[in-house]
């Protein structure tokens, strides 16, 4: 079989013909050119308001690289017609295998934006024989194509998290959509502020903001400030979670200042590598693990009886009704507040602050948590790890919405991957 008829099987092109496919004898490695002209007595498609135009004059010759085939390079190769145009002026005719003056064809950009998805920039442009920016324009122009033909509606829930993206501190504010049937990253914005979730919920619309049934967000003062003020109307669900992880974290506070302070006293160093022993659960100790911890209990330290507390808390979750779970979560807080140990009574003056958030959790009866969120963010970072990091705030968007935004892709005749 020819080449020119598998390119006429799977990339023809209407009111345009190839012409001589031949060997270039001199370039650096084997490449295919295959010529393109327009069909006899056919008119130029205007590229400003796409009506069919009479012709002006005929640019110099031009290469447009397609997918290589059985690793041999191929080109389009084609002079493209200006055409005379009332509405438009003198404009270049628009070709159904290139944008603008891309260097691509569009059928390769998006073979190499699908790549993208599998493996990193590098090892596609190394694998594929091109450049890491020829694979990051093709992810970009996805990217773009696919955020302006998405769709937007029917979102009822949404989850709102920050990711660290460089050293210093610089953060991503993600918010995904996690209905039930589609999950996705629907926006990123910079650091982690006020003013970047009131971006979001300004790109997001009005009339779609009050549609919104549920929101899912951790404790950041600034996401619940703007949460409370742009979809107040929604439930709002601080998950378990990030109240566990708090607690974890004060476990932890207590455990190395007790440890401190049993050294410096020259008691027995019986809180030395116990810090996993308390911040498992459980269900989760190993065989070695779970005698140490019982031996541990029978010490009356702080460390221990935060502990305690914070496996007593795990009740909580078991509550069907708002009316008991609060019950249940006042007695905590109060014990927890007369227990003298201070990042335990901290964490319990933080859970009464936020009292009627948490009890939205039996409001929208568990359906909704942030380990969705969670489970995103994980891929976040896989992403920019498989990067090795990136440099641009830009690169760092491109690539998280080509991810994981399901961004939807042309319909093509063919598919190539």
């Amino acid at each position: 079989m020819h080449l020119k008829t598998i390119l006429n099987r799977v990339q023809n092109f209407k009111s345009f013909v190839y012409g001589p496919v031949r060997w270039v004898e001199d370039a650096s490695e084997p490449t295919i050119e295959a010529q393109l002209r327009p069909r006899a007595n056919g008119r130029a498609i205007c590229s400003g308001c796409g009506r069919r135009r009479p012709g002006y004059d005929t640019l110099p010759v031009r290469r447009f690289e397609f997918i290589p085939m059985w690793g041999i390079k191929v080109f389009f190769v084609y002079a493209p017609r200006r055409v005379s145009c009332r509405r438009c002026g003198i404009r270049v005719e628009r070709m159904p295998w290139a944008a603008g003056k891309h260097q691509l064809t569009e059928t390769y950009a998006w073979f190499l934006a699908g790549w993208a998805k599998r493996l990193s920039w590098k090892e596609v442009a190394g694998a594929f024989r091109t450049t890491w920016d020829h694979v990051f324009s093709s992810v970009e122009r996805a990217v773009a194509w696919g955020r302006a033909h998405q769709d937007l509606s029917g979102i009822e829930a949404i989850g709102v998290d920050e990711i660290a993206w460089q050293r210093g501190h610089h953060y991503l504010t993600l918010v995904y959509q996690i209905d039930a049937d589609c999950r996705r990253l629907l926006w990123i914005g910079q650091e982690r502020k006020a003013k970047t979730l009131l971006r979001f919920f300004r790109w997001l619309g009005k009339d779609r903001s009050s549609e919104l049934r549920y929101i899912c967000s951790d404790m950041w003062k600034p996401y619940l400030k703007v949460i409370a003020k742009k979809a107040g109307h929604a439930i709002h669900i601080l998950d378990r979670f990030h109240i566990m992880a708090n607690l974890s974290k004060a476990i932890d506070q207590v455990r190395a200042e007790e440890a401190r302070q049993l050294k410096r006293e020259g008691y027995e160093p019986v809180l030395t590598n116990s810090r996993w022993l308390l911040l498992k659960r459980p269900e989760n100790l190993t065989a070695k693990q779970e005698p140490r911890l019982a031996e541990l209990l029978r010490y009356n330290l702080k460390t221990v009886r935060s502990y305690l507390l914070k496996e007593e808390f795990q009740l909580f979750w078991s509550y069907k009704s708002p009316y008991w779970a609060g019950q249940f979560l006042d007695r905590w807080c109060t014990r927890t507040m007369r227990s003298q140990i201070e990042p335990m009574k901290k964490m319990a003056r933080q859970l009464r602050r936020h009292r009627p958030l948490l009890l939205n959790w039996f409001r929208a009866k568990g359906q909704f948590s942030s380990g969705i969120v969670e489970g995103f963010n994980n891929k976040a970072k896989l992403t920019t790890r498989k990067s090795y990091g990136f440099r641009t705030y830009h690169a760092a968007e491109t690539a998280l919405y080509h991810a994981l935004g399901a961004l939807p892709a042309p319909k093509t005749a063919h598919e190539f991957f």
